[in-house]
């Protein structure tokens, strides 16, 4: 037997294994209790890892460390608190020591910047480090980490590598050819079903273990659904339990063709850069779809970008000016079987996909919460405040003010401008606590 029939066999048996044991189960939403038994093996070795790294720290780096939790005290409260027992009703030159003590506790640690980086874990869960009190190592852990490497890139990777390649072929190939047929109910339920397989399958090449909860509120068509971003998966990880016509901006490259395939078949809303920047377009077109109630419902990211799984930040009020039905759905990873957060700064696309392809898994729960509606006198924004709201809480995610778009861009001076605002009006006796006392 020559190397070529040799690497043939491989090649075939491989093909067989996978085609047998995870793309056809996949693809009917079955499993043959595989992705099961991996995890509860996981569980337990994270266990193991755990107890070995609590019993070789000794107490003294323990209370180290546990005293340089917590540098800063931060007071949360007013500006006008803050100043009052600074300062009397004039300006003083004392007044600068409070800005400074917030600025000075800004550039430590904000509550921005930190949404932008891998979420802290509670114990090592020997992918990567991502705290500064993992340090103990140990022989068998050093064994198990090893073993652990060659799992991850000898086995799990070509693994998940070739069934994200046979999914998003099929993606590709099937949604065109599904374009091909006349408009009719037969062509959309053939889009749908070839969607929802394609995802799944695309689910199984990250080893996805979703949990869903509340699937009597499930986004209905001629509906908006609205969910916090912290992944290019969360597409994925949606549209694995049902399918949603997608709003995004036109990709070129592999995006590109996935993009240009998928819209043939299932009417997405893509849209060039420059009609991006229109909002009154956007709004428009949006609105027509949501208008026919045989149209899937359409999902959006209202935050823009991002966030590292432990806040909701800023919804746009765009989505929620369009009218109709809202459906918010809350996504929470677990951290640590694998960091689901993609990092646009530091990470591009292709060495992203490799840290998530090879990690453990990825263990996700989504919560659908009832519909809401925009209330009598209530405008977009405060509306998407409720949304973000009720998602935050839903998700054990801490809600945040601020923009998303801090991510890239500076603060706004209008931001600047009304802290200003604020300290002149206490110069001259306007709104200071000291005024509402008198």
């Amino acid at each position: 037997m020559d190397s070529a029939e040799l690497a043939g066999k491989i090649v075939y048996t491989w093909l067989t294994l996978v085609l047998g044991f995870i793309l056809l189960p996949s693809a009917f939403g079955l499993s043959l209790g595989i992705s099961e038994l991996y995890m509860k093996i996981l569980v337990k070795t994270l266990e193991w890892a755990t107890l070995r790294i609590e019993k070789g720290v000794s107490k003294e780096s323990v209370l180290k460390s546990s005293a340089s939790v917590g540098i800063i005290q931060r007071d949360e409260s007013p500006m006008e608190k803050g100043l009052s027992g600074l300062r009397g009703r004039d300006f003083e030159l004392s007044d600068v020591f409070y800005f400074s003590k917030k600025g000075l506790e800004a550039i430590v640690e904000d509550e921005v910047t930190q949404r932008f980086s891998s979420e802290e874990l509670v114990s090592w869960n020997l992918l990567t480090r991502t705290n500064v009190n993992f340090q103990y190592i140990s022989p068998k852990l050093t064994m198990v980490w090893v073993l652990g490497v060659i799992v991850r890139y000898c086995v799990l990777l070509p693994l998940r590598v070739t069934l994200a390649f046979v999914g998003i072929s099929f993606l590709v190939i099937g949604t065109t050819l599904v374009g091909q047929l006349p408009e009719s109910s037969l062509r959309n339920r053939l889009s749908e079903l070839v969607h929802l397989t394609c995802c799944r399958i695309c689910v199984r090449a990250l080893s996805g273990t979703i949990h869903y909860h509340n699937k009597q509120y499930r986004p209905q068509k001629g509906g908006i659904c609205v969910a916090n971003h912290t992944s290019p998966i969360d597409v994925l990880i949606l549209t694995t339990d049902g399918c949603y016509a997608m709003v995004g901006q036109v990709h070129g490259g592999l995006m590109g063709i996935i993009q240009r395939a998928m819209v043939k078949s299932c009417p997405h809303v893509w849209f060039e850069r420059s009609e991006m920047k229109d909002r009154h377009l956007v709004t428009k077109r949006l609105r027509e779809h949501i208008a026919d109630k045989k149209k899937l419902p359409i999902l959006i990211f209202p935050e823009g970008t991002c966030i590292n799984n432990t806040s909701v930040m800023m919804f746009k009020k765009g989505s929620f000016e369009i009218g109709g039905t809202i459906y918010p759905v809350a996504i929470k990873y677990n951290p640590q079987f694998g960091d689901a957060f993609w990092n646009s700064s530091k990470y591009n696309m292709v060495s992203y996909l490799l840290r998530m392809m090879t990690s453990w898994a990825i263990v996700c729960d989504v919560w659908y919460m009832p519909p809401m509606t925009r209330e009598e006198g209530e405008d977009a924004v405060q509306f998407a405040n409720r949304v973000k709201s009720a998602i935050a809480i839903q998700g054990g995610l801490t809600e945040l003010p601020w923009d998303g778009g801090l991510k890239r861009a500076k603060v706004k001076d209008t931001f600047k401008e009304e802290q200003q605002k604020n300290y002149s009006k206490m110069i001259v006796g306007n709104g200071s606590l000291n005024s509402e006392l008198d």
